[in-house]
């Protein structure tokens, strides 16, 4: 946790950027995995520990627009619960860890907010994500769950977003610290990275350091032979000379701070020139975004720059053809550049996402486009000094997605089917780091993981 003032400022912050009323940020609770008392590793909801600190379960935070005050709403722990669980400091104490002097008992909650509306006071909340808070709030404020994404207070999710993606100092200390330790489940890997290791073996080992050095893992652990796949969470394959293995990978601070970082792996230790093609320009396109990242610049004029670099060297081997420029303005690249090419992190690996995307990543600036492959853009506005985002370019080759394409005659003027088909066992190669945008550019966060050819070549060869 940060120093108590951290969290006093904020609050204020956010009282700055609003008018009346409440607001209303419920924390999570206990989620079971196969019976009430089996639960999964709790996670507070983050907007929670941004404005409240605390990472407990049923608590919720009050912050009274009108009369400046602050409540944590929660109970204290009875005898049965200490029998189990040992003495626990009183909400009281928990309270003034975040600079809150006023709490009260969770059950007060539902009478302070009746009251309010009674009183025909306005109660700011933002949209619900798990189905235990959609209840919780329904049975609050007297709206049926279905239609609380749409009573959500665009005015709360907007003043959250302005303070939640410009990182503090100390916010980005946490997140440098699990990029560090992502490093070290990354190079785990890549030492591990040899013929008749499974995908299973590998991905243990990364999500034991995540658990030994850090809180856990970030997200699920991407990890996989088959990287044309984007998401692949399946490790039931044996690693094989030949085969590309992608990582994606981060882990998560015990304030909730994140890294996820992206290396791509020659099985048993060595490129072959087929490979290093596509490589050096997926590396390109990521180190040249990185480059080019600065404040007032669209984050999509970025990823529509790496798009006309991977299609401008997917062209140099022979797989597209024709101008780059309207290949790109068309979306012929998609075919191997079919996701976005990067997101806001911090609290969330996928930064405040679930405020809903298109308040993260756009405003009324700028809008999200239709086109397959640039609609999946996450973060499309302008950058800002403080904005924490990810830069992962990759390039992939989809049987299904080829096989379509070509079926339905699409984008003939710009890509050689015959050529691709070659490429159908090929994978998918990505390449992502973290960056901090600066007053003046942007710099990569934490130690530097290996990406290079030379490097990634090198340390695969210490697990030799």
């Amino acid at each position: 946790m940060f120093d108590a003032s951290v969290y006093t400022q904020r609050r204020n912050a956010l009282r700055s950027r609003m008018n009346k009323g409440i607001v209303l940020l419920p924390g999570n609770t206990e989620a079971p995995m196969n019976y009430p008392a089996n639960t999964y590793h709790f996670r507070q909801d983050s907007n929670f520990l941004y404005f409240f600190g605390l990472s407990q379960p049923d608590l919720a935070g009050l912050i009274d627009l009108d009369s400046g005050t602050d409540i944590l709403f929660g109970d204290d722990f009875g005898i049965e619960d200490i029998i189990w669980m040992g003495p626990q400091p009183s909400m009281a104490e928990r309270a003034a860890l975040v600079g809150i002097t006023n709490t009260q008992p969770l059950g007060e909650l539902a009478n302070y907010l009746s009251a309010a509306l009674a009183a025909g006071r306005q109660v700011h909340f933002v949209p619900p994500y798990r189905a235990e808070t959609q209840l919780w709030l329904s049975s609050l404020l007297g709206i049926r769950p279905y239609f609380l994404k749409k009573y959500a207070s665009r005015e709360l999710i907007q003043a959250i977003v302005s303070l939640r993606e410009i990182k503090e100092e100390d916010e980005i200390a946490e997140i440098e610290k699990m990029i560090d330790v992502a490093r070290l489940m990354h190079t785990t890997a890549m030492q591990m990275a040899h013929p008749g290791t499974s995908e299973q073996e590998i991905f243990g080992r990364m999500e034991g350091i995540a658990l030994s050095k850090a809180n856990g893992t970030s997200f699920p652990i991407i990890l996989s032979i088959n990287g044309q796949t984007l998401h692949n969470h399946y490790h039931g394959n044996m690693l094989s000379e030949g085969r590309l293995l992608v990582s994606d990978a981060g882990c998560e601070s015990a304030d909730g701070y994140c890294s996820d970082i992206t290396r791509t792996i020659p099985v048993g230790g060595k490129f072959s020139k087929k490979q290093k093609d596509i490589y050096q320009i997926v590396l390109a396109a990521n180190e040249t975004a990185i480059e080019e990242s600065k404040p007032g610049v669209f984050y999509r004029d970025i990823h529509l720059m790496a798009a006309r670099m991977i299609a401008a060297g997917l062209r140099d081997l022979g797989l597209m053809k024709g101008n780059i420029d309207d290949a790109v303005t068309a979306g012929a690249h998609a075919l191997f550049f079919p996701h976005g090419l990067g997101h806001q992190m911090g609290l969330d690996v996928h930064d405040m996402e679930g405020l809903g995307e298109n308040f993260v990543g756009y405003n009324d600036e700028i809008s999200r486009s239709t086109q397959f492959g640039l609609a999946y853009l996450r973060m499309a506005k302008r950058l800002q000094p403080g904005h924490v985002i990810t830069v992962e370019p990759g390039i992939y080759f989809i049987p299904a997605l080829i096989r379509q394409w070509k079926e339905q005659n699409l984008h003939t003027d710009f890509i050689n089917y015959s050529e691709v088909e070659k490429y159908v066992d090929f994978g998918g190669i990505r390449i992502e780091d973290d960056i901090l945008i600066t007053p003046d550019g942007c710099r990569v966060l934490g130690t530097p993981i290996p990406k290079s050819v030379a490097d990634v070549e090198a340390e695969i060869a210490k697990g030799l």
